[in-house]
């Protein structure tokens, strides 16, 4: 082997701490492509309406809310568990409560476990689209329209299926533009 200069030493450790950064840097993006895809982690599959199909098999679904921590809300499904035949239309409610004196918004994270069934969870529509505005006291009622896909019987690992988990966490994002200036006016007003 050549001998490395200290220069040469040098260059290869930056490019090593180079290449080590933009992997770590493309490994989320890709992580989440790749779970769109395939529906691996839970990833669900978003539809305009409901299925043709409603099969005589049924799958109870249940559901779970959390926050980031720091999240000032309070948040949490209004029921613990449905059952449904599959292919069948669901509808479940969560809660959410901003106890704070200032506007809050708010974006879902979800997941469905066990990871064999997100692929056959299809949403659609849901609360988690779009992110969530409450203002200070406001409390509301958040829908989810969901059916589990017929073809979720087909797959050797998932057609044991009989209870899938719909996970939400919610955290804080910055407010738009328009609520963010209200905000500082009213804070100013305060003064």
């Amino acid at each position: 082997m050549a001998d490395l200069t200290p220069k040469k030493t040098v260059q290869y450790l930056v490019a090593v701490v180079v290449t080590m950064g933009a992997l770590a840097w493309a490994s989320v993006p890709a992580y989440n492509w790749f779970c769109k895809v395939t529906g691996f982690g839970g990833e669900t599959n978003v539809a305009d309406a409901g299925s043709d199909t409603i099969l005589d098999q049924t799958v109870k679904i249940r559901f779970d809310g959390s926050k980031e921590r720091g999240m000032p809300w309070q948040f949490k499904p209004l029921q613990q568990e449905v059952e449904l035949r599959i292919g069948e239309t669901g509808l479940a409610f969560y809660e959410a409560y901003n106890p704070t004196d200032r506007p809050i918004a708010g974006q879902a994270s979800y997941n469905v476990a066990p990871y064999s069934a997100g692929a056959y969870f299809t949403k659609i529509a849901c609360f988690c689209f779009t992110e969530q505005i409450l203002q200070p006291g406001e409390r509301v009622e958040m829908p989810v329209t969901f059916f589990v896909d017929p073809e979720i019987v087909e797959d050797p690992e998932a057609k044991f299926v009989h209870t899938i988990t719909l996970s939400y966490t919610f955290y804080e994002i910055d407010l738009p533009e328009g609520y963010a200036a209200l905000d500082q006016k009213a804070d100013t007003n305060l003064n």
